[in-house]
């Protein structure tokens, strides 16, 4: 029985699993017929870089395909040579065991100067490309400089900082991924449906997770967890269990980390304690559970601070677990998830000694859900006295924000002079629960105030004087009133027509320009 990698490797564009930056750029080109001579895959094992590579030789080569139209179609006598391995035309090399100069020129260079026997192009797919010697990469150097008529070079490779910048110079080169859980989960569920086999929910999830975002290794590991499983009766299809895929990938449930999270959000001690023994029970290695925790908590901070970084530096948890992740970071503030943290960085390293293995954990969990509230870090920018929690105090009024306004001017003075000047000619004017709203009159004071490095330190100065966490948002407003130099906040409505002398506050926004550049515009 062929492994299930081989039996459902893609024959054409649309059943490649991902890399649709790369498929619709190789699309184009074979439907304009705008074609490069050389070729360079990079990126991770196991995404799809050899598969493209024998796609595309076969589109190139396709009797059937139309101009205008990419597919190949499969029926031809040239496709079928190809999935059959029998086209002489289409020379795979593996660099790993053709290193040598010698190599190159008998099987690369003598070659390509004869055209092609049956098929329309002569393709060569070499595998591990840097994997080829210096003198081996200058002889492909040679030919790939002035390539003969119809020979085409699909340059595939794991590590791309190893080929001579000559040779990447004269290819077009395409950046592979790591495939998303969502998009191997989808490929997994077409093979049970296909081998008509069903699975618990779950299982798949799981595999995709463990993979790594690599394709043949989730399709490999379905595969070993498929052979351990039994149908339910006779004549009935296979049925694979979530004890079949824990006997072959490690215990790996992101649900009850979730649910955990979901505890400590709630401040529920009990429940996450029972939790705890739960998963310690059913067979969980609670290193490994932390350790996901961790990276789960990794998740929601970048969340939480932008929820743009996840699609850069997070992971894909699946469309489930996301749902459920940004309820839970809507429970918490980033200094209550970074204490979360740092308090479970400890209880992993403890783990490793205790000898109740759980009690690590129970004790993070009791101590982060004992806190009414988890006070924040000690501010780095100030040697100033540390923040008080005011539990169960009234909400924070526009007008207490006002009499302290002085006071916050100074303290932020003190750490960032030039932003001082930038804050002086704001106005808060609005104060909703945690958020208080400022407004600016010029736009170059807003978006400065809108920097994110900018925002976190002004709102670390707003705790510190106001004695509770506040966050920060800007809004412009060309026709704002804004106080004189010494003048109260709350005495810019009663003096608003009075025509007073502007010059205190076009000193200041002097002083602004000159430390920060740009101009007054409109």
């Amino acid at each position: 029985m062929a492994t299930l990698y081989r039996k459902y490797r893609p024959q054409n564009f649309a059943e490649i699993v991902g890399q649709n930056h790369i498929k619709l750029t190789l699309e184009h080109e074979l439907k304009s017929g705008q074609l490069a001579h050389a070729y360079l895959f990079c990126g991770p094992r196991a995404v799809g870089k050899t598969t493209l590579a024998r796609v595309l030789a076969k589109s190139l080569n396709c009797l059937k395909r139309k101009a205008g139209e990419a597919e190949p179609c499969d029926q031809c006598v040239a496709c079928q040579d190809i999935v059959a391995g029998r086209a002489m035309d289409i020379i795979e090399i593996d660099g790993a065991s053709h290193t040598g100069v010698d190599n190159v020129r008998e099987n690369v260079i003598a070659n390509a100067r004869i055209q092609p026997t049956s098929l329309k192009y002569k393709i060569f797919i070499i595998d591990e490309v840097h994997m080829l010697s210096t003198p081996a990469f200058n002889a492909l150097l040679k030919i790939m400089e002035e390539p003969p008529e119809r020979v085409v070079f699909v340059l595939c490779t794991t590590e791309v900082h190893k080929i001579p910048t000559t040779i990447i110079s004269r290819c077009q080169r395409f950046d592979f991924k790591k495939i998303s859980v969502s998009d191997i989960v989808k490929k997994l569920e077409y093979i049970v449906a296909a081998e008509k086999i069903k699975v618990e929910a779950g299982v798949l999830e799981g595999i995709a997770r463990h993979s790594g975002g690599h394709l043949r290794d989730a399709e490999s590991l379905l595969g070993q967890i498929i052979s351990l499983a039994e149908p339910e009766s006779a004549n009935e299809p296979i049925v694979v269990k979530l004890e079949d895929a824990d006997l072959i990938i490690p215990r790996n449930d992101l649900r009850e980390v979730m649910n955990l999270l979901e505890f400590i959000a709630k401040k529920d001690a009990g429940g996450a304690i029972n939790l705890i023994n739960k998963v310690l029970y059913d067979g969980f290695d609670l290193k490994n559970f932390t350790a996901d925790a961790l990276e789960i908590l990794r998740q929601a901070l970048l969340l939480k601070i932008n929820p743009e970084l996840i699609g850069v530096l997070g992971i894909d948890l699946g469309e489930s677990l996301e749902e459920r992740l940004t309820g839970i970071v809507g429970q918490l503030s980033v200094k209550e998830i970074l204490k979360i943290t740092e308090r479970l960085i400890k209880a992993q390293q403890e783990l490793k000694e205790t000898l109740i293995i759980q009690l690590p954990l129970e004790m993070a969990v009791a101590e982060i859900c004992s806190e009414t509230t988890v006070p924040p870090a000690a501010p780095v920018l100030t040697a100033a006295r540390p923040v008080k929690t005011l539990a169960g105090s009234a909400v924070l009024s526009l007008e207490e924000v006002q009499a302290k306004w002085n006071e916050f001017l100074t303290r932020v003075k003190r750490v960032n002079h030039s932003l001082s000047f930038v804050l002086k000619v704001c106005q808060p004017i609005s104060v909703d629960g945690q958020n208080l709203c400022l407004a600016f009159k010029h736009k170059i004071h807003k978006d400065r105030i809108s920097e994110l490095e900018i925002k976190r330190m002004v709102e670390e100065v707003l705790t510190e004087v106001y004695e509770r966490e506040l966050f920060l948002s800007a809004v412009l407003d060309e026709a704002l009133i804004l106080p004189e130099n010494g003048e109260s906040l709350d005495k810019v409505a009663a003096n608003s027509d009075n025509g007073a002398d502007k010059t205190a506050n076009d000193e200041a926004i002097n002083n602004i320009l000159k430390n920060f550049g740009g101009k007054i515009v409109g």
